[in-house]
């Protein structure tokens, strides 16, 4: 995947529903100093300084789907208690939807108190109903899962074992999953993984898979016998082992074991990074990439998770950038035009001045290269919109372009003049012109005002058209004619 499939994820995301079905706890975390020991017993004394509550287990799945900009439901079942109003304010302030979330009087709302000093766990308390859950319970889940999960564009299923996904629940989701068309993205607990059968995609980490599988993972060998295992056993579409520091490794049903090393950064808890991986994974096969692509994005996610103390969230932002180390600068500027939109509507909001031109550029001289530098001194920003190789060919002829739009656009990219390249595949520029609505739009000065594509529209914006002449003489045609003459 480039910087630009990357973006358009998660400019998408806002349209994806996601319904996340399990545990739900808060997570209380006690921060302060211990520096004596108590005198009634051998124990350090902490000196809480401050608090901080947050939505745990299945809650941090809702904190990382928010956090990547996703509409997300809950469907589970707390107790009707101080903790469980608290964690329904929680969600609520958050704008998840609650239609599905139902409290038991019979059940105590689970919540885990950390106790930290010096950044480090010194103890952790528990309160929490472990049990299953009544029938009447898990009759309005899947009441709620009958009349509802067609809604949504992927469900996740994130187990804790504390009772609320009973055999029928789960059993429930994944066929009605299957029956609608619905991925069903599973984070699994336990020695029991034949619950599960049926799902879209599980994600055990590699303790987890050799306890479902019986197989002790030593090496790569193993590790593909355990994959076997499972996959055969539970009709999935695909298995994800994540291998801690060995990164995380996918297994189709269909295809060849895809395994992605981790991304080298410093561990500073793992807490929750599984909640990470799910919510990413779950986005990108909403949004309709491969589950090889969003699993590498996903582990990209969680190489940033694991740096954070507690159950952390990810934001597309730290993502975008983490997966963009290594790649050049140019690839920076190539955007699709969704993300495009965005960042040009943002950049108007700060006073910017647009500008905007587009051609073909095959075979770059000297004369595009000072038209372009004329056009960047008419604004604030210069965005080029590069036609697609199938739209040069339309307008060119078949042998035309002589480089290919990625190569192209790269090069033009590399220009200190020009900040943003985008290219579209129609014939005029003017979907693109309609989408930015530039301040400046800049043609070249063999034409008329009166001819420029998307005048209109720019100038209903408020906008100019300004006409630049090429330096004399300059023209890829020309260049082609001169290099066929010479040989």
């Amino acid at each position: 995947m480039d910087r630009r499939e990357i973006e358009s994820l998660f400019e998408r995301a806002g349209s994806i529903r996601v319904l996340v079905i399990g545990d739900l706890m808060l997570d209380e975390y006690l921060w302060g100093k211990a520096e004596r020991i108590s005198p009634e017993a051998p124990v350090q004394v902490v000196e809480v300084s401050h608090e901080d509550l947050r939505l745990g287990g299945a809650g941090n799945v809702v904190n990382n789907l928010i956090a990547l900009g996703c509409q997300v439901a809950v469907c589970s079942v707390i107790g009707n208690d101080e903790d469980g109003e608290l964690l329904r304010r929680a969600m609520e302030e958050k704008g998840v939807d609650l239609a599905g979330l139902f409290q038991d009087p019979e059940r105590k709302t689970s919540k885990k108190t950390r106790v930290l000093a010096a950044h480090q766990q010194i103890v952790r308390i528990d309160r929490e109903t472990k049990s299953v859950l009544g029938l009447a319970s898990e009759r309005v889940l899947l009441d709620y899962m009958d009349a509802h999960l067609k809604s949504f564009d992927v469900v996740v299923v994130s187990d804790y074992m504390k009772g609320v996904l009973t055999p029928a629940v789960l059993t429930a989701i994944c066929k009605k999953g299957r029956e609608l068309g619905v991925p069903v993205v599973v984070d699994p607990k336990g020695n029991d993984f034949g619950k599960y059968r049926g799902a879209t995609l599980l994600t055990p980490n590699r303790k987890e898979a050799e306890i479902a599988s019986g197989v002790a993972i030593t090496d790569m060998t193993s590790l593909e016998k355990a994959a076997g295992a499972i996959l055969s056993e539970l009709e999935l579409d695909a298995l994800l082992i994540t291998r801690s520091e060995a990164g995380m490794s996918l297994f189709p049903v269909h295809g060849e074991a895809v395994h992605i090393p981790t991304v080298a950064r410093e561990v500073f808890d793992v807490t929750g990074a599984g909640d990470t991986v799910i919510s990413v994974l779950s986005l990108g096969i909403a949004c309709g990439l491969t589950i090889a692509d969003a699993a590498w994005v996903a582990n990209v996610a969680a190489g940033i998770a694991v740096g954070k103390l507690g159950t952390s969230t990810v934001s597309p932002e730290e993502i975008v950038v983490e997966a963009a180390h290594g790649l050049s600068d140019s690839d920076a500027k190539i955007k699709n035009l969704d993300v495009l939109t965005h960042l040009i509507a943002k950049a108007r909001e700060r006073g910017k001045k647009v500008v905007f031109t587009n051609g073909c550029f095959d075979l770059l001289h000297v004369g595009h290269v000072k038209y372009l530098q004329k056009a960047r001194e008419l604004g604030d920003l210069l965005v080029v919109g590069l036609n697609t190789d199938a739209s040069v060919r339309r307008l060119k002829g078949e042998g035309r372009p002589l480089i290919q739009e990625s190569e192209r656009a790269h090069i033009l990219a590399a220009l200190g003049c020009i900040d943003y390249v985008v290219l579209f595949d129609e014939d005029t520029p003017l979907s693109v012109i309609e989408a930015l609505r530039p301040a400046v739009l800049v043609k070249g000065g063999d034409y008329s005002i009166e001819n420029v594509v998307g005048r209109e529209v720019v100038e209903a914006n408020g906008g100019r058209v300004a006409l630049i002449e090429f330096v004399d003489g300059r023209s890829t045609t020309r260049i082609i004619e001169k290099i066929l003459a010479s040989g």
